[in-house]
C-alpha cells in the first residue's frame, strides 16, 4: 500500500499519514459523491476505499473537521496546489521502451535542465521535441530539476508542495512519461531532482493535516527540519520513501538527485539516506540500473561507501570542489565560499586525484573542519561541473561562465571537465555557450512574493559588487514574468557563430570521452596548467590561465611515451573562430593563450 490514491478494482483506496489526528475522512470535490471516512493503524496512516470512484476522481482531505486540504500525496493537482486532487492510474500508460534497462554510472554523462526554461513551450511535451539534440550532442543521461508541483506558474522547483504531482504548468502525469519513454527509446537515462529537505512556503497542507511532519529539535536554512529522528519519524520516512520510489515506479525514472541531503538531520541509529537506499535497491527489478545521487557540501564519503564499509550506499554525490577552483582560476572569485579555494593548479590536481580537496581541513567560509578523506572511491561516484543550476543562478544576475571569461579559457576548462574521469554535468545551454542567463525566478502571491524580492537583493549585500543599495535594486526581480522570460533558451544560436563552434567542441569532446578508460593520473604544470592521463594513451594539457610553454615530457605521468598524434585541440579553427594555434614540439606545447590539447601515444 502506498500513500495517497490508488485505483483497485472495486473503487479507490486512500491512505493518509496524519498521526495526531483522531478523524480524516476523504471529501469528494463539489459533492460529487458520499464523504468517505477512513481508519486509523498503529502508525498513524488513515486507510479506506472509496467504493465506485475511479480515475478522474477529485477530492480533498478533512481533518479533525479542518481544511478541507488538498492530499499531500495527490498525483495531480490540475488546478493548482490549493485546488482538488485528483486520482491518477498510472497503470493505464502504455510503455514503448520496454527493453529498456538503465545506463551504467561509469557512462553517465549528465544534462541539467529546467522544463520551464528548457525549451520554447516551456513544458514536458517540449522537452520531448529537443530530445534528439541531447541525443545528437553525445550526453546519456537527462537530469531534471524538481517538477513537484509548487504554487503559481513559474518556479524553478525548490519551492514544491506537492511530492508526488507533476507541475501541471509543464503538462499531465502521461506528458511526463511520454518524455521519459522518449528518452529510453533514444537510450537516455532520465534523473529526477526531488526535494525532501524542506517544502515550499505556499501550499504546505503537510503541516496541517501532520504536524508531526517536521520537527523543531532540529533547523535547516528553511526553518524547521523535516522529522527523521523524532516521535512519528518512521512515518515520516516512510512517506518520503514512497515518494521516491513512486518516481521510480510510475514514471520509470533512471535514478533521483537528492537535493541538500546535509539539511536531512538524523540522529537515529540508522540514517535516512541509508534507508532509501535500499529500499530503491529492493525496489529495482533485476538487470535493471538505478542510481541514487546527493548534492552535499560536507564531502562526507559515507554517503558513497557501501553499506559493508559503514556506507549509507548511494550511487553518487555532487562534489562541488572541481567547479570551485576551476571558477577561482579562470573568474578570480574570491567571495562566500571561493574564499576557502586558491584558484591553484595543484589544489585542481589533486581534487581530479582524489575526488575533491577539503577532506578535514578548516574552511574557513564555513567555520568548522570539511570534509572526510575519499581515498578508494571510484571516480565515477564525484559528479563534477563548471557550471550549474545553482552555480549559476545563485549569481544576482545570473550569469553563466563563459559569460564573463576569456572563451579560450572557458573552452579549455570544457576539456578538463569532458575528459575527467569523474562524472561530468553540463547545464542546459552551456554546450553551446548560450546567451541567456539563467535567473532565480518566483510566482508567489502578492505579500510572499515582496518578502522573497526584498530577501533575494538583500542576499548580496555582503558582496563588493553590491555593497551600494542602489547597485542592489538593479537585481532582477524573482517575480517579474520578465526574469522568468530571459531564462528561457533562445535555440536559434546554435547555428550562428560562435555559439555553433562551441556546440561543435562539446560533440567532439563527447565523442573522444566515449574511447577514454582505465586508470587516471594527474600532475599540475605550474599554478596555470594541469597534466591528465587517461589509461596509458591518452594525455590531456589544459592551461586555464596565460600564456606560455609546457614540457609536457618532463612530468612523471608522461615520461617515456610519445604523446605524438593530437586527437583534438580547442583552438581547431573548428572551436575557436579566433584560432591561436597551440604549436607542439616534441614534448613541448606553446600556448599563446587558455587552451587544452588531447594527444595519444604514438604506441597507443
Amino acid at each position: 500500500m502506498t500513500v495517497g490514491a490508488t485505483v483497485e478494482p472495486g473503487g479507490v483506496r486512500f491512505c493518509v499519514f496524519a498521526p495526531g489526528a483522531r478523524a480524516v475522512e476523504i471529501v469528494p470535490h463539489e459533492g460529487a459523491g458520499p464523504e468517505v471516512a477512513l481508519a486509523r493503524d498503529e502508525d498513524g496512516f488513515f486507510t479506506g476505499l472509496a467504493a465506485g470512484a475511479e480515475r478522474g476522481f477529485r477530492y480533498k482531505i478533512r481533518v479533525d473537521g479542518r481544511g478541507p486540504f488538498p492530499d499531500p500525496a495527490s498525483r495531480f493537482q490540475p488546478e493548482g496546489v490549493h485546488g482538488p486532487s485528483k486520482v491518477v492510474d498510472p497503470s493505464l500508460f502504455e510503455w514503448k521502451a520496454t527493453a529498456w534497462r538503465g545506463v551504467a554510472l561509469e557512462d553517465v554523462v549528465f544534462y541539467e535542465m529546467h522544463v520551464g526554461t528548457f525549451s520554447p513551450e516551456g513544458t514536458f511535451r517540449g522537452a520531448e521535441h529537443k530530445l534528439g539534440h541531447l541525443k545528437d550532442l553525445g550526453v546519456t543521461a537527462l537530469e531534471i530539476m524538481p517538477v513537484a508541483d509548487f504554487p503559481g506558474r513559474r518556479n524553478w522547483g525548490y519551492d514544491g508542495v506537492s511530492l508526488f504531482s507533476p507541475a501541471r504548468c509543464y503538462g499531465a502525469p502521461d506528458d511526463l512519461r511520454r518524455l521519459v519513454d522518449a528518452a529510453h527509446r533514444l537510450e537516455l537515462a532520465v534523473f529526477l531532482d526531488v526535494v525532501h529537505n524542506h517544502l515550499g512556503p505556499d501550499g504546505n497542507y503537510l503541516s496541517g493535516i501532520s504536524p508531526d511532519f517536521f520537527t523543531d529539535r532540529h533547523e535547516t536554512p528553511w526553518g524547521q527540519a523535516v522529522n527523521l529522528d523524532g516521535k512519528w519519524s518512521a512515518g515520516v520516512r516512510r512517506f518520503l520513501v514512497e515518494n521516491a520510489l513512486h518516481w521510480i515506479r510510475e514514471y520509470r525514472f533512471d535514478g533521483l538527485r537528492l537535493d541538500a541531503t546535509h539539511a536531512l538531520i538524523d540522529d537515529s541509529p540508522r540514517n535516512y539516506l541509508a534507508e532509501l537506499a535500499d529500499a530503491v535497491r529492493a525496489a529495482t527489478p533485476e538487470g535493471h540500473r538505478v542510481h541514487l545521487v546527493a548534492e552535499d557540501h560536507r564531502n562526507l564519503d559515507l554517503i558513497v561507501r557501501s553499506p559493508g564499509d559503514g556506507g549509507y550506499g548511494l550511487d553518487g554525490l555532487w562534489a562541488d570542489d572541481f567547479h570551485h577552483e576551476v571558477r577561482r582560476m579562470v573568474a578570480g572569485d574570491d567571495e562566500g565560499y571561493y574564499r576557502d579555494f586558491r584558484g591553484d593548479a595543484n589544489d585542481l590536481a589533486a581534487i581530479l586525484e582524489k575526488g575533491w580537496l577539503y577532506c578535514g581541513a578548516f574552511s574557513k567560509h564555513m567555520g568548522h573542519a570539511r570534509g572526510t578523506e575519499p581515498r578508494g572511491i571510484p571516480p565515477a561516484r564525484f559528479v563534477v561541473c563548471v557550471q550549474n543550476h545553482d552555480q549559476i543562478g545563485n549569481r544576482a544576475m545570473g550569469d553563466r561562465l563563459h559569460h564573463g571569461i576569456d572563451p579560450a579559457a572557458f573552452r579549455a576548462a570544457t576539456a578538463l571537465l569532458l575528459s575527467a574521469p569523474q562524472t561530468p554535468l553540463l547545464f542546459m545551454g552551456e554546450e553551446w555557450a548560450a546567451s541567456s542567463p539563467f535567473l532565480f525566478f518566483t510566482d508567489h502571491e502578492e505579500g510572499l512574493g515582496k518578502l522573497v524580492t526584498e530577501g533575494r537583493r538583500k542576499e548580496f549585500r555582503h558582496f563588493r559588487a553590491f555593497a551600494d543599495p542602489a547597485t542592489r535594486e538593479k537585481i532582477p526581480d524573482p517575480q517579474a514574468d520578465s526574469t522568468f522570460r530571459r531564462s528561457r533558451l533562445d535555440w536559434n544560436e546554435i547555428e550562428e557563430e560562435p555559439h555553433a563552434a562551441v556546440l561543435r567542441l562539446h560533440r567532439k569532446l563527447l565523442a573522444l570521452r566515449k574511447t577514454l578508460s582505465g586508470a587516471h593520473a594527474v600532475e599540475a604544470s605550474g599554478p596555470d596548467a594541469v597534466l591528465l592521463r587517461r589509461g596509458a594513451s591518452v594525455l590531456v594539457v589544459a592551461r586555464l590561465r596565460g600564456a606560455g610553454a609546457i614540457e609536457f615530457g618532463s612530468h612523471a605521468i608522461a615520461r617515456g611515451r610519445r604523446f605524438e598524434t593530437m586527437l583534438l585541440s580547442t583552438e581547431d579553427p573548428a572551436f575557436a573562430p579566433d584560432s591561436r594555434p597551440i604549436a607542439l614540439t616534441g614534448e613541448v606545447a606553446r600556448f599563446e593563450r587558455p587552451g587544452a590539447l588531447i594527444l595519444r601515444d604514438a604506441a597507443g
